[in-house]
């Protein structure tokens, strides 16, 4: 359920455009989403969905349009604290070589913080990975790394997750297991979440709202079986 009625937007697009060589990638969205929402967003492949995603905290910049996160226009934001406000979540966890715990520890390390060893492991059980901090990365299966790369995310206390196709580059088991896993977090933590995905029924499990996108525009938002079905 979405908080429209009673709370001001968590996130906010305001026309959000980019264009690369002549080509417009996204095409002036404007989009709300509410407090411990999950918005996801669903369209063909080329639609502009993960391209939005990335705009959300800059890792790429907007031609036109702006972004607010809480009322404040996040330009005005310093993109190493907008990114730790926002965690992002891959289709492939990209993890550094080494040990899982360093892994946890690179945000906050980037900001002059350490995680305690106690701290990891209570974030690694979270994943359901208890014992793994010693663990070397590519020692790790394709859902065993994908949990340590939301245990990095959850690492720097993020206000909102984004999340790319978070759940495709695996098995049907540990998509399941990752899906569920996310699922409880989100709703644990209250999480406002903007979730990309091309699986339909994901989106219809997990969106309270759903966001249709085609060739950069932004079609229709809605109930998930409103959105779906139409």
């Amino acid at each position: 359920m979405t908080q429209s009625s009673i709370s001001p937007p968590k996130l906010e697009t305001r026309g959000l455009t980019r264009e690369v060589d002549g080509k417009i990638i996204v095409n002036h969205v404007s989009l709300n989403v509410y407090p411990a929402e999950v918005m996801a967003v669903v369209g063909p492949s080329g639609a502009g969905k993960s391209s939005l995603l990335r705009l959300l905290n800059r890792l790429d910049e907007p031609t036109a349009g702006t972004v607010h996160l809480d009322g404040q226009d996040y330009r005005e934001i310093p993109p190493r604290e907008l990114r730790r406000r926002m965690g992002m979540i891959m289709q492939m966890p990209y993890l550094f070589p080494g040990r899982v715990a360093e892994n946890i520890r690179f945000g906050p390390r980037q900001r002059g913080e350490d995680v305690s060893d106690a701290d990891i492991e209570r974030l690694l059980a979270r994943v359901g990975l208890a014992d793994f901090s010693d663990r070397e990365v590519d020692r790790l299966s394709g859902g065993e790394a994908q949990r340590v790369a939301i245990a990095r995310a959850l690492a720097n206390n993020p206000e909102v997750l984004l999340l790319d196709e978070p759940t495709s580059a695996l098995d049907e088991d540990a998509k399941a297991v990752v899906e569920k896993l996310l699922e409880e977090i989100i709703r644990s933590e209250g999480l406002t979440c903007v979730w990309v995905t091309h699986d339909r029924a994901q989106a219809a499990r997990m969106g309270d709202r759903v966001a249709m996108m085609e060739d950069g525009k932004l079609l229709r938002v809605g109930a998930p079986q409103e959105v779906l079905n139409a």
